[in-house]
C-alpha cells in the first residue's frame, strides 16, 4: 500500500499518495461503467462489494472485477469519502 501514517496526539491518520488516489478513481470509474454497461446497478453492487469484500458483486466485464481487487477495500471508502465530502 502506498501511503503514509502520521501520528498526532494519538490519533492516526493515513493518507493515499496522490498517483495512488488517481489510480482508485480511475479504477473505480471503470468498474462503475462496466456494471453500468452491464445492466446492474453499480452503486448497489459497489457498496456490497466495499461492505463484504465479495468480488462476485462485480462483474468481470471488461476485466472490472480484477480490476477492484487490485485496490484495499479502505482505500476505495478512503477516496468515496474524500470526493463525497469535498475534501
Amino acid at each position: 500500500m502506498e501511503g503514509h501514517f502520521m501520528v498526532d496526539k494519538g490519533t492516526q491518520k493515513f493518507r493515499l499518495e496522490n498517483d495512488k488516489a488517481d489510480e482508485i478513481k480511475e479504477i473505480l470509474r471503470h468498474v462503475f461503467k462496466a456494471l453500468n454497461e452491464k445492466g446492474y446497478s453499480s452503486v448497489d453492487q459497489i457498496v456490497g462489494y466495499i461492505l463484504s469484500g465479495d468480488p462476485s458483486y462485480i462483474t468481470s466485464y471488461d476485466n472490472a472485477r480484477s480490476m477492484i481487487c487490485k485496490i484495499e477495500r479502505d482505500e476505495n471508502i478512503e477516496e468515496l469519502l474524500k470526493k463525497y465530502l469535498n475534501a
